[in-house]
């Protein structure tokens, strides 16, 4: 028995994580996969029984799992973002969420034939988008402006709000006073949000002195975070149903945005625990549904979807934006984003199994009704986001340019390269005399430290799609590289090796920092001291006739590449993990002998110019 067990905890988190990796590998949205994997391991093979696993304490694991998620989407969330968004984003959680409840509840109870308690009941559970929805998609598209602070704020704080709103109707109907439910409404909403805010500003003050006294050793900061996230949760759920989700998600919100300690181990580590949670919860909840029951709906569940995307979020975003700063391809956009999530799932389990203990029947088409949303919504939106913000240009497929940290001559010529070969450049330093050489060259510079959260919330990464950390100090290299993996990728951030193969070395482990650039003995100090021997950077456009063969001939192994760029305009990286081979038709970009170049010019195309700074 403890064996059998044994391999359904285990096939939980396979099943979870696994879904995931492969959900990136084939750039589809995660939640698709896992309900997927959810649906094969429950219902389909019967080989995952989540009730029977768990118990009782199921809901209780399910509803910290969600407090732990939304305590994370609350630590992403800058004010910095509210000046320019703050007015959509405050009528989307409030104006914004009584139009969607309202369109479906009656949604509900004319197409799907609930009577009104459950059909309020749901459009309250049917609010939430929710964050572990969205920030996938958001990390996919990485649309340009306003939208993605927009849906951002709105996929986490409207998550309380749903969940506040659905207990407070839950509370009506099984008190047997459904008709009483607005006065219920209005006294929990106020004794939810005085409970979420003192305790929510409690527990983030209790996290900060343990930080800025060094009560707590670095190896416990985490789970000390997440120690005090689960107590506070758990005190103001027993003061008030469901208070604790806004109680952490505010707590996440104040840690993020003050300034007397680093919370960025924190953030990581609650990142990754997010990934596990998320793929174990949705693994569960879609095991325990029965696809009969979602196929029963029939036509009357597409028609459901279909009011809840084509009438209930249009005209939500449309009210919401109304007389803001938002423009009109933006607002299109957010007309079709509302995918729901994990706390449309967890909420509309939890009631449901409530209600029918309680001997209400038809309760038990809350979840198939729900999931039926989240399948749909999650299919349709996460596959045509994308491409609908491509279309309306809010977005770039694989950017291409490059962000510089440093700003010396080095980085000056690199990025004046590639900015004439048609890539965005942004160079960063704090030495501003380096960023006023940049601007007078023509190039995009910023004074400011690269690890700054403030500054990053503040630059325009439009078409940027990877960092190159070009300092002479490679602790800052591996810092940024760090950094920015949150934001490109590991795979597209890099920087340069500390000291040639020659030389006695230590380098940052692998995890601690980025690919490293052109080669092991490519330092900073040595492509400097090309620079300063009659050496270039320089671009050759490779043919049939001037092929890569050709290329070394003439310049032999005193030649550098850096870059390559493909007939479609991708630029590669050369790194000391993979050094490609270029063909005609792509442009090399290296660092060459001047003397040399200046005699192979001759024989280049006009266009094709030298770099030296």
């Amino acid at each position: 028995m403890s064996e059998h067990l044994l391999v359904n905890l285990a096939s939980i988190l396979i099943l979870g994580i696994g879904a995931q990796w492969l959900a990136w590998r084939l750039r589809l949205p995660s939640i698709l996969l896992l309900l997927l994997f959810g649906f094969l391991a429950g219902p389909i093979t019967g080989f995952l029984h989540p009730d029977h696993l768990f118990g009782e304490m199921l809901f209780p694991v399910v509803s910290i799992s969600v407090a732990v998620i939304l305590f994370e989407g609350g630590l992403t969330l800058r004010l910095s973002e509210l000046p320019r968004a703050g007015r959509a984003i405050f009528r989307l959680i409030s104006v914004g969420a009584l139009v969607t409840w309202g369109i479906t509840a009656v949604s509900a109870h004319y197409i799907l034939q609930m009577d009104w308690s459950l059909s309020v009941l749901l459009g309250a559970i049917l609010i939430v988008t929710g964050p572990t929805v969205i920030g996938p998609l958001l990390r996919q598209i990485r649309p340009k402006g306003n939208t993605g602070a927009i849906l951002k704020w709105e996929g986490i704080l409207i998550d309380p709000v749903g969940a506040v709103l659905a207990v407070l109707v839950f509370e009506a109907i099984l008190s047997g006073q459904f008709d009483q439910a607005p006065a219920v409404i209005i006294g929990g909403v106020l004794q939810t949000l005085v409970i979420g805010v003192v305790l929510g500003v409690l527990g983030a003050a209790i996290m900060i002195v343990l930080l800025r006294r060094y009560w707590v050793p670095d190896h416990l900061q985490n789970g000390i975070a997440l120690l005090l996230a689960s107590a506070m949760f758990a005190l103001s759920n027993e003061l008030h149903p469901e208070a604790g989700l806004l109680t952490v998600t505010l707590m996440g919100i104040l840690l993020a945005n003050q300034k007397w300690v680093s919370i960025k181990h924190i953030v990581e580590f609650k990142e990754n625990l997010r990934v596990l949670l998320i793929g174990a919860l949705f693994i569960i909840l879609a095991a325990r549904i029965e696809l009969t029951d979602l196929v029963a709906l029939g036509w009357k569940g597409l028609i459901f979807q279909i009011v809840l995307v084509v009438a209930a979020r249009p005209l939500t975003v449309l009210l919401s934006t109304w007389g803001t700063r938002i423009n009109l391809k933006e607002k299109l956009f957010l007309s079709w984003m509302a995918p729901r999530g994990i706390v449309a799932a967890s909420v509309a389990s939890i009631f449901a199994f409530e209600l029918v203990e309680a001997g209400h029947d038809g309760a038990q088409l809350l979840v198939t009704a729900t999931f039926l949303v989240i399948v749909s919504t999650v299919s349709l939106y996460g596959l045509t986001a994308g491409p609908l913000a491509l279309r309306l240009g809010l977005s770039e497929q694989n950017p291409q340019g490059v962000l510089f940290v440093g700003a010396h001559n080095l980085a000056r010529a690199i990025a004046a390269a590639l900015q004439k070969q048609g890539f965005r450049t942004l160079l960063l330093d704090t030495n501003p005399k380096n960023v006023e050489l940049s601007q007078e060259a023509g190039l995009q510079a910023c004074l400011g430290d690269a690890i700054s959260e403030e500054l990053m919330d503040e630059l325009d990464l439009t078409g940027i799609g990877r960092s190159l950390a070009l300092t002479s100090n490679s602790d800052v290299n591996s810092l940024a590289a760090l950094h920015f993996t949150e934001l490109f990728g590991r795979a597209e951030v890099y920087q340069l090796p500390v000291k040639s193969d020659s030389e006695p070395h230590e380098e940052a482990s692998h995890p601690l920092r980025g690919r490293i650039l052109f080669g092991r003995h490519k330092t900073f100090a040595f492509l400097m001291e090309q620079l300063a021997n009659q050496f270039v950077i320089a671009a050759a456009k490779l043919t049939d006739t001037f092929d890569y063969v050709a290329f070394q001939t003439k310049y032999g192994s005193q030649a550098i590449p850096l870059f390559l760029i493909t007939e479609n305009k991708q630029l590669i990286v050369y790194t000391t993990d993979y050094q490609p081979i270029p063909k005609p038709g792509q442009t090399l970009i290296s660092i060459v002998l001047l003397g040399k170049w200046l005699l192979q010019r001759r024989g280049v195309p006009p266009n094709k110019s030298l770099y030296r700074r």
